[in-house]
C-alpha cells in the first residue's frame, strides 16, 4: 500500500512541475465543474457531454458561477461540426495552415470526450506501420513465439480497446502505405492480428483524431479511401485582427505563469504590433489596403507571434524590467519573417522602409527592427 500512495503522490508531484502539463491535468478543475453540472446526454464512454465538451472549448459561465475559460477562439460552429463528428462513427480530419491550433484542439477535445490525450501517434517521414497497429516486445517473442503477452499494442489500438480518442498528429507526414493501415481501422473499426490469428474490435467510445496541414499537400497525399473514412474540419486564420490579439494574449499569459513570468499590462500594445506585422506580411497588404507588400516564404502562425511575444517576455523579465518593449520582440519577428536569407530580408527590409518607417508611434519598434536587422 506504501509504494501505490508513494507512486501516486510522486506522479501527482511530477504532473505539478511539468513544465507544459496535459490538457486533463492543466484544465482538470474546469473538466470536474462541467462533469458536475452536465445533464445533457452522454455518448457511451464520453467524460462530457457534446455540449459540454463544446463548453469546454469555446468558454463560458456555468450556473455555479464557474467560468471556462476558452480553449479556442473560432467560429462556434467549427466546434459543433468537430464534436458531433467524434460521436458518429467517422473519424475527424482538423487541416489547415500551420499555427492554426489543430494540435491544440486535438488535444482539448480528447481531454474533454476520453479525459486521456496522450493517445498520440505523431507523424513523420519515418513512422512505421507498427506505429499504428502494434510492436512486438522481441525478447517475449523470441523466448516464448508470438502472443498477445509479446505484443505491444499502439496507442490506437489501445483507444479501441478501452473506447477511447486516440490522436494522430501530421497525418500528412506518414508514408503513404502506412496511412493505409488506418482504413481498416476506420471502417471496420477492426484491427487484425495475423501473427496471432486473432482480431481487435473497436469498442462504442472509440474515436479518431487526425491533424494535417494544408502547406504539405503533395508530401504524402491521403488517397481518396482514407480520406473518405474523415470527416474534414477546416480550421481558419483568426477572422480579424483583434480576434488574433486575443488569442495571442491568451497563450502568452498561460504561457508566461507556467514560466514563471511576469505579466505587464503595457505588453499589449506589442502583442497588437507583432500581430498586424504578420497579418499585414501574410496577406500581402496593410491593414488599411492602401499599400501592398510582398509575403515572404515563412508561414507566419498565430502560433509563431505566441512564441515571438513569449520570447519577448523572457527577455524583458531576464534582461530588462520586465515590461515588454519594441527590442524585445524585434529579433523575434526577424527570426519569423527572414526564412529565406536571400530573398526574405530584402522584403522585409521593403516593409520597414515603406511601411513600418512611416506609422505614427512606430518609431521606437522601427528603430529596434532595423538595428537587429543590420
Amino acid at each position: 500500500m506504501s509504494v501505490s500512495v508513494d507512486s501516486t503522490t510522486s506522479a501527482t508531484a511530477n504532473r505539478a512541475e511539468a513544465l507544459r502539463p496535459h490538457a486533463e491535468h492543466a484544465f482538470a478543475a474546469e473538466l470536474a465543474a462541467l462533469a458536475a453540472q452536465d445533464d445533457w446526454p452522454r455518448p457511451q464512454r464520453w467524460k462530457l457531454s457534446p455540449w459540454a465538451v463544446a463548453t469546454y472549448l469555446l468558454g463560458g459561465t456555468l450556473p455555479d458561477g464557474t467560468v471556462i475559460t476558452p480553449k479556442y477562439v473560432g467560429p462556434r460552429r467549427i466546434v459543433e461540426v468537430a464534436v458531433t463528428t467524434l460521436a458518429t462513427d467517422r473519424a475527424l480530419l482538423l487541416l489547415g495552415v500551420p499555427g492554426t491550433a489543430k494540435t491544440w484542439v486535438s488535444e482539448h477535445l480528447a481531454a474533454a470526450v476520453s479525459g486521456d490525450s496522450t493517445l498520440l501517434v505523431q507523424g513523420t517521414a519515418g513512422t512505421p506501420e507498427e506505429a499504428i497497429r502494434y510492436g512486438w516486445n522481441y525478447a517475449q517473442l523470441l523466448a516464448h513465439g508470438p502472443s498477445r503477452d509479446a505484443l505491444v499494442p499502439s496507442p490506437v489500438m489501445r483507444a479501441m480497446s478501452d473506447g477511447m480518442t486516440a490522436r494522430v498528429e501530421e497525418l500528412t507526414r506518414i508514408p503513404a502505405d502506412v496511412q493505409d493501415t488506418l482504413i481498416t481501422i476506420l471502417s471496420e473499426k477492426t484491427l487484425p492480428i495475423p501473427e496471432l490469428g486473432q482480431e481487435v474490435q473497436a469498442v462504442r467510445g472509440f474515436n479518431l483524431i487526425a491533424t494535417a496541414n494544408d502547406r504539405d499537400r503533395g508530401v504524402n497525399d491521403l488517397s481518396s479511401a482514407l480520406r473518405r473514412r474523415f470527416n474534414t474540419v477546416v480550421l481558419p486564420l483568426p477572422a480579424s485582427a483583434d480576434a488574433e490579439v486575443d488569442i495571442v494574449a491568451r497563450r502568452v499569459d498561460q504561457i508566461g505563469r507556467s514560466l514563471d513570468l511576469p505579466a505587464g499590462p503595457e505588453g499589449i500594445d506589442e502583442i497588437r504590433r507583432v500581430v498586424t506585422v504578420f497579418r499585414e506580411l501574410r496577406d500581402g497588404v496593410t491593414a488599411d489596403g492602401r499599400t501592398k507588400v510582398k509575403s515572404p516564404s515563412g508561414t507566419l502562425s498565430t502560433a509563431e507571434a505566441i512564441s515571438v511575444v513569449t520570447n519577448g517576455l523572457a527577455l524583458a523579465a531576464h534582461f530588462g524590467d520586465g515590461v515588454l518593449r519594441p527590442g524585445d520582440v524585434a529579433a523575434g519577428i526577424l527570426g519569423a519573417v527572414v526564412r529565406d536569407p536571400a530573398a526574405d530580408r530584402v522584403i522585409w527590409q521593403e516593409y520597414l522602409e515603406a511601411v513600418v518607417r512611416e506609422r505614427d508611434g512606430w518609431k521606437d519598434f522601427y528603430r529596434a527592427c532595423r538595428e537587429v536587422s543590420v
